[in-house]
């Protein structure tokens, strides 16, 4: 199913509020600029409720930040991984928004943090408080010497150990437990433990038989064990055959993406080239290559941005390839509209690449309405539900090129071929029997006028529809030549159905 999907991705803190349960609790106020602990009390019930929202967009699937019990505002740090927080609504607001969005038909993908667990998860918590005594002294990696008592373990740290641990010490040797990123929130866990196993493996299929679709991998490439995923692909697929299963990997991921362990991968390569082509005159290099994985982002021609999509795609099987999640931004990065110095063009540009490549365009929550955002935490900022404050233009763009990719199988399962990839301009298409979809995108400042020299193209011209923009299309006089005029920053799309079978 994920091959014809629109996802879109929800941070539930930060979406909708529903009102419909009492929370005796004080959040932050909804608008105001969101900070690194506060919370802003949005919830699963408010998003339920925001469906029809979504499904007047386009979207078919929805991707969710993870939803258990927390101490953090975006629930990374897990302390019980079979409880729905009650700041979202608790289980019962996850049941009733699977029923009303599967009702429409729509896929709910949760987030699994499998690397590491909160330090408040109860195992972890149970040797903090007995040592070497407890039965979970091999759940995660202790220091021997604080499991047998002869030093405090530092789960909270000290301001001297907060300090060494900013300065690049080690979290084993600081606060006696191996953590991720050395933050000693973040204890990882001992996968070699068969007992961790076989927990980490249940979460996975309860929430599959409670009647998820998907499960979306946080950090996976960091559980360095193979047989580990090729179980839990196993297991959740015995219950449910179509779940879904998408690994957080920045970079190249071959080694997972073999038929045996995940479907996919977040598609960070593709965001990258968006962010290069389609932001090349505004991009802000400095803040984009401040994320670890995109210290090589910078303007790219139309001839390298091409290279590049052809480079990713050859990596994997074309059955991954459409059903890869491709993305222009998350919450793990600044926004790619405040990325590209707030050019709506290079932003609509980008989805409209999106929206037609192999894979599943995401749509990170209010990119559609123009939300801006840098560095974490402002890119989590609260949807503006009054919307006076929405680009409704830009909205309606979404739309329409979501509508797009829904009316053209070509576009989601044909074959894509380059027919100019020249400085600021370029053109492909892409063909499935009965469907044909030419794109041609101009980033220029100045109208273009491009010439596409492809003879079965050209002998059909007279039958093509127009998409999106108001370009001009003809033939020269000798016939072998189509030219299509596309104004400034802008892009044309042309299609044509059964004549081309």
């Amino acid at each position: 199913w994920v091959r014809d999907a629109i996802f879109y991705q929800v941070f539930p803190d930060r979406f909708a509020r529903a009102g419909r349960f009492n929370k005796e609790v004080k959040f932050e106020e909804w608008e105001s600029a969101p900070t690194v602990a506060g919370f802003k009390g949005g919830d699963l019930y408010g998003l339920a409720d925001r469906l029809p929202y979504l499904e007047d967009l386009g979207i078919t699937a929805i991707y969710l930040n993870p939803v258990f019990s927390s101490a953090s505002n975006h629930r990374y740090h897990t302390y019980d991984y079979f409880q729905v927080d009650p700041l979202l609504g608790g289980n019962h607001a996850l049941e009733n928004l699977l029923q009303e969005a599967h009702q429409r038909g729509m896929k709910i993908v949760l987030d699994g943090v499998f690397n590491h667990s909160g330090r408040g998860l109860w195992q972890f918590h149970h040797v903090m408080e007995t040592g070497g005594a407890s039965p979970y002294r091999d759940w995660f990696l202790f220091d021997p010497e604080r499991l047998n008592g002869n030093r405090p373990f530092l789960p909270y740290p000290d301001d001297a150990t907060a300090r060494a641990l900013k300065d690049g010490a080690g979290s084993f040797d600081a606060v006696g437990y191996s953590a991720w990123w050395n933050l000693p929130a973040l204890p990882k866990f001992n996968i070699k433990c068969p007992a961790v196993r076989e927990f980490l493996l249940s979460v996975g299929e309860h929430w599959v038989r409670f009647g998820i679709d998907g499960w979306r991998l946080d950090v996976p490439n960091e559980i360095d064990d193979d047989d580990f995923w090729r179980e839990f692909r196993h297991r959740v697929r015995q219950i449910n055959p179509r779940t879904y299963i998408v690994g957080e990997v920045w970079g190249e991921a071959k080694r997972w993406l073999k038929g045996d362990m995940w479907d996919a991968v977040m598609n960070y390569q593709v965001t990258a080239a968006c962010l290069g082509f389609f932001g090349r005159e505004t991009l802000e290099t400095e803040e984009v290559r401040k994320l670890y994985s995109f210290k090589h982002v910078g303007p790219v021609s139309a001839q390298e941005f091409d290279a590049e999509i052809r480079r990713v795609s050859e990596l994997y099987s074309d059955e991954i390839n459409q059903c890869q999640l491709n993305l222009l931004d998350s919450h793990d990065m600044p926004r790619f509209l405040t990325c590209v110095g707030d050019d709506v063009s290079a932003l609509k540009l980008a989805w409209l690449m999106l929206c037609t490549l192999p894979g599943a365009p995401c749509v990170y929550y209010g990119d559609e309405i123009g939300l801006q955002g840098g560095h974490d935490p402002d890119c989590r900022r609260a949807f503006p539900w009054d919307s006076s404050h929405w680009n409704h233009d830009l909205l309606n763009w979404y739309r329409q090129c979501i509508a797009l990719r829904k009316r053209h199988p070509a576009l989601r399962h044909g074959e894509r071929r380059t027919l100019l990839a020249s400085d600021e301009i370029l053109a492909y298409a892409h063909q499935a029997v009965g469907d044909c979809v030419v794109v041609v995108f101009n980033c220029s400042d100045q109208p273009q006028r491009v010439r596409i020299q492809d003879h079965e193209l050209v002998c059909h011209a007279e039958h093509w529809i127009q998409w999106l923009s108001n370009c001009e299309v003809d033939r020269d006089a000798e016939g072998d030549s189509l030219h299509v005029s596309v104004p400034a920053r802008s892009a044309c799309v042309l299609s044509v159905g059964s004549a081309i079978a």
